[in-house]
């Protein structure tokens, strides 16, 4: 024989609930009116109004009405409706799964990333039916068969809509929900942030700007000189990003001609196809104040003008200098992991990259005035 019992344990909305949902609740479940929330937040009736006609809408979308009914349901009671039942044979308590709470912010850091990065596979869906308690996400191969490649609790799917991280794609008895541009944005500050962690970056880590860039990976070596897969943002130059800083004075911290100096380089040296040769050869040709051998690595095409004037331009700058241009202007690498690559002071790499752009520009002054080769 069970019994039912009722416990209430002290519950509060998750934090990452959006304050507009937390006023359209205490609107709609628990009676406040429209002015009243209006002057808690500080803005115009209007704006509250436009708030809860939003959510309002957004219940048409099965999982979004599902969050809300739960978070409704928290915020109007002030607890947890947990169901614990009672066996008096085993003389357990095992909780009901059905009235799961909403996951709280750090099971959805936890898992969000895994779901995000399945749903961004092509033709992956996350599909769901009222009769399931739990969704699977599901994509197509290329002979049309259908294979599952995650399961998650119904609370989470119902948090990545609420967050519009998906969206619904299909209705009918089994709702079929694809993953959003918010959604991805969201995996690439979860990628970033990752990535910075594991590389023991935490100075001036920026995971919402990473989610605006179209990331690639290399194969490079790491601080520890470890050979492994790096990466990078294909859209977005290091010299981009430092070029928006101010100085105390709120000049940029690198000018435009430095930039373009530092671009012409980059620019040259794709033409000249030098990634993996220069990756080998690179630590040598600095130390011993010579030259690559290309030759080793065997001929790759490209220009062999361009191929000369990096040549031409690195060799002027010499070591240390031609280090700074040469990983963060070609190899795209960061500050931080130029420094601790070159066993630099922490905030010294940006001092030492503008000296050298400024080096290098004196150079192409020098060699071909303010115009760059033709192309070809």
């Amino acid at each position: 024989m069970q019994h039912v019992i009722e416990t209430e344990t002290p519950s509060c909305v998750p934090s990452w609930v959006p304050q507009e949902v937390r006023r359209y609740l205490a609107h709609t479940e628990q009676g406040q009116s429209i002015r009243s929330l209006a002057r808690e937040a500080g803005c115009h009736a209007s704006t509250i109004l436009r708030q809860v006609r939003r959510y309002e809408t957004r219940r048409d979308d099965f999982l979004v009405d599902l969050a809300l009914t739960r978070l409704g349901l928290a915020q109007a009671t002030g607890v947890a409706a947990l169901c614990e039942i009672e066996d008096e044979d085993t003389m357990t308590i095992a909780v009901n799964t059905k009235d799961l709470v909403m996951p709280d912010a750090a099971e959805i850091r936890a898992e969000a990333p895994r779901v995000l990065r399945r749903l961004n596979e092509p033709g992956a869906c996350l599909a769901i039916a009222e009769e399931m308690e739990k969704a699977v996400i599901v994509r197509e191969d290329a002979s049309g068969q259908t294979l599952r490649t995650a399961v998650i609790e119904r609370p989470l799917a119902e948090a990545l809509a609420l967050k519009d991280w998906v969206a619904l794609h299909s209705d009918g008895r089994i709702k079929r929900y694809r993953i959003t541009t918010t959604g991805r944005h969201a995996l690439k500050r979860f990628l970033a942030e990752s990535e910075s962690a594991r590389a023991g970056l935490t100075d001036d880590a920026s995971p919402y700007a990473a989610q605006h860039g179209e990331h690639e990976a290399r194969m490079g070596r790491d601080a520890q000189d470890v050979r492994r897969r790096m990466r990078y943002n294909a859209t977005e130059s290091p010299l981009l990003s430092l070029a928006r800083r101010r100085d105390k004075s709120g000049e940029p911290f690198l000018s435009s001609d430095l930039v373009a100096a530092g671009e012409r380089l980059r620019e040259d040296f794709e033409l000249a196809q030098l990634g993996p040769r220069v990756a080998q050869n690179w630590d040598r040709f600095l130390t011993a104040g010579g030259k690559p051998d290309f030759a080793t690595s065997g001929s790759g095409g490209g220009s062999e003008a361009a191929r000369k004037r990096v040549t031409d331009a690195l060799s002027d700058l010499g070591p240390g200098l031609g280090d700074a241009v040469l990983r963060c202007c070609c190899f795209l690498e960061g500050i931080e992991v130029t420094e601790k690559r070159m066993g630099w002071s922490a905030r010294s790499g940006k001092i030492v990259l503008r000296i050298a752009l400024i080096r290098l520009k004196k150079h192409y002054d020098e060699s071909s005035g303010n115009w760059s080769p033709l192309i070809g």
